[in-house]
């Protein structure tokens, strides 16, 4: 089992590209999603709020993500459908098409979106658990 990544930030654009470089040792799927989380605080929550992000892989590869955040009332929605026009709004589509299962957990330091992602997508690029045309259509 791969020992557990642990970065503190403020969050900031800059700092997005910033966790995914720290998560280079990691598969890009991992990446995507914790860039996508640290976006979601940056955008709802603002600039400079604390952020810690933890990923780990367990004995059977399995791969999980958390993203804590200081406020606990700001959770995310996973939207029915983003237009083609709009900047935004795909962010947690995309997770829920990488991962295997996310939520959302409330604890004293206030709200951890994680998602947990599978073992490595197979030769064919399709993520376990969905098929290829549920992620082409995110």
């Amino acid at each position: 089992m791969r020992s557990a990544t642990t970065l503190e930030l403020l969050a900031t654009p800059a700092e997005v590209s910033g966790v995914r470089r720290a998560l280079r040792d990691y598969r890009v799927d991992v990446q995507l999603c914790a860039s996508e989380l640290v976006t979601n605080v940056v955008q709802h929550l603002g600039e400079g709020v604390p952020v810690t992000v933890r990923v780990w892989c367990d004995d059977g590869g399995r791969t999980r993500l958390e993203v804590t955040d200081p406020d606990p009332r700001a959770l995310p929605v996973l939207r029915a459908s983003v237009g083609a026009d709009e900047e935004s709004g795909r962010g947690l589509a995309l997770m829920d098409a990488l991962a295997l299962r996310w939520g959302v957990a409330h604890g004293p330091a206030g709200k951890t979106v994680w998602c947990e992602l599978g073992a490595g997508p197979p030769e064919d690029g399709v993520v376990p658990g969905r098929d290829a045309a549920s992620v082409a259509s995110v």
